[in-house]
């Protein structure tokens, strides 16, 4: 009896056991393989480089060698001609130390000429205007500065603040004056006017005798008398009746103004009497205007031929 054909029979087989480590599979392949690829590439490439580098290495110092021997060529050549154009450097430089110095005192030398005709010129002036100023000769001589002066006098000893000048509101403001405890040019001004104004017959400040064309001006924090700088302490000579002039002054508005500076800016103040004080003559004389003696005239007249009827 036939009967359906038997299917053949399934064959199992036993699966493969894993390996032990096979969960370690990254760590086992890091100790295997310790350098990348990559990375074992490059390092080949940077060694075959580097056998091929040796002679460029060789040829870079000789190089390096070369252009140390020419620095040091150039360096040698600058310090021999430096040391022979030495001798040539010190003798022009000496040269110009000796004009300097021969100018400087022919400079000197005029500066002298000049002051001795200023005085010879200043004595001149004085002389003829004690001889052709009539009556009121000695009183235009006195103001003119052209006479020296003795008598009693008032003495002011005015000087800057030690420290900044303390407090608004007092006679600078608006002036345009920074309040830091100085004397300025302005206040100079006001102390000589109201000398004058009280009764001074002849004043000098730090032994420049002032006359009535004086200028007292500023440069800078300096303070100018007919321009020349005055240093302080500025020693203020009034020569007039001495206690009547002091008080005179002490009571008029620019007295009071003085007074006001040393109380709000700390400006020092010295008064006194003195029984008797000396001013020199004025430095020069300024002549504003002159008219020709009648003798000059009629000389003049019969010089040129133009004779009077």
């Amino acid at each position: 009896m036939c009967g359906m054909p038997q299917p053949p029979p399934i064959r199992s087989t036993a699966s493969q056991r894993p390996r032990p480590d096979a969960s370690m599979s990254l760590l086992t392949n890091v100790m295997e393989h310790s350098l990348d690829d990559g990375y074992a590439e490059a390092a080949a490439r940077r060694e075959a480089e580097g056998k091929q580098g040796l002679p460029r290495t060789a040829s870079a110092k000789a190089w390096l060698a070369v252009g140390l021997i020419l620095t040091t060529v150039v360096v040698t050549i600058g310090a021999a001609e430096t040391r022979i154009a030495a001798p040539t450097v010190a003798k022009e430089r000496q040269e110009l130390i000796d004009r300097i110095e021969s100018e400087t005192t022919a400079a000197d030398a005029l500066e002298d000429d000049v002051d001795a005709l200023r005085d010879d010129v200043g004595e001149r002036q004085r002389e003829a205007l004690k001889e052709h100023g009539g009556d009121r000769g000695e009183l235009v001589a006195l103001l003119a500065g052209a006479t020296e002066v003795r008598g009693p006098a008032v003495k002011l000893v005015i000087d800057d603040a030690k420290g900044a000048g303390g407090g608004g509101g007092g006679p600078r403001e608006g002036s345009g004056f920074s309040d830091t405890g100085r004397v300025r040019d302005r206040d100079m001004q006001r102390v000589i006017n109201g000398l004058w104004q009280s009764g001074a017959e002849a004043i000098a400040v730090n032994g420049q005798r002032l006359t009535a064309l004086s200028a007292i001006r500023a440069a800078g924090d300096a303070i100018l008398v007919d321009n020349r700088p005055l240093v302080p302490p500025y020693t203020v000579l009034a020569v007039g009746d001495g206690e009547r002039l002091r008080t005179a002054f002490e009571d008029s508005a620019d007295g009071q103004y003085l007074k006001v500076l040393q109380e709000n800016y700390d400006i020092r103040v010295r008064t006194s009497v003195q029984d008797e004080a000396r001013l020199p003559v004025a430095p020069s004389l300024i002549v504003r205007s002159a008219q020709p003696h009648a003798g000059a005239a009629n000389t003049n007249d019969t010089d040129t031929g133009k004779g009077t009827s």
